[in-house]
């Protein structure tokens, strides 16, 4: 199941038939309150989201979601008019795993949907606790801790921090980081590494100091 937050009856109608006929099952709303009103019955499989929406909007609406543990790993992919490259990163900085700028090809947005389903479904399985210099990262709970103490990140910065910690010592091209991370199919900048790793070198704090800047290339940590 698919769920689909978008205000505009035409979109959402159009949304809905195009993943149904890729076989998916839908269900749409137009608020927020819709939203978590369905998500206390049933978790879909990932959430298309709208920025723009009356009351409480996408953004605020994608924060909530990841910062309540039972929803915070449901794949989000925003939908929004706002096609600015700002609006893009702030919407994964919040921890969106893509981002479709309005208008969008129906093609496209099947793709992207299975993409991201892909990428959910392979970071599933056995969980790993990975330790380093400090830095305890749990995946079965989620949790990152910076000498002793608890660490919130959003879901793009625990796994970009899982992705180094994976690969100590090893020196990672931006490259290789955003096709590990947001895949092989998005579409941003390699800035958007560089985003991640200043908010999550503070985010850590003084063990933030263990993710180094490998010039011309990438990054690592050790």
């Amino acid at each position: 199941m698919i769920y689909i937050v978008e205000d505009d009856e035409n979109i959402r109608q159009l949304e809905q038939y195009a993943l149904k006929n890729a076989g998916f099952e839908t269900s749409g709303f137009e608020t927020g309150a819709q939203l978590f009103s369905a998500l206390a019955a049933a978790r879909p499989r990932l959430l298309l989201l709208d920025v723009m929406l009356p009351g409480e909007d996408g953004i605020s609406l994608l924060r909530r979601l990841k910062s309540t543990p039972e929803y915070s790993d449901i794949p989000v992919i925003m939908v929004s008019a706002k096609s600015q490259e700002l609006d893009a990163v702030i919407g994964l900085d919040s921890g969106a795993d893509d981002y479709i700028p309005k208008p969008f090809g129906i093609v496209e947005l099947i793709s992207r949907v299975k993409a991201v389903l892909r990428r959910a479904g392979a970071e599933k399985g056995p969980g790993s606790r990975l330790s380093l210099a400090g830095i305890t990262l749990d995946a079965d709970r989620h949790e990152v801790t910076a000498d002793g103490s608890a660490v919130e990140l959003t879901y793009k910065e625990f796994r970009l921090l899982e992705y180094l910690m994976e690969n100590r010592g090893r020196v990672l091209t931006r490259e290789s980081i955003m096709s590990a991370v947001w895949g092989e199919d998005f579409l941003g900048e390699s800035r958007t590494v560089d985003m991640h790793i200043k908010t999550l070198r503070k985010k850590l704090g003084a063990c933030g100091s263990r993710i180094s800047t490998v010039r011309n290339i990438g990054y690592k940590i050790d």
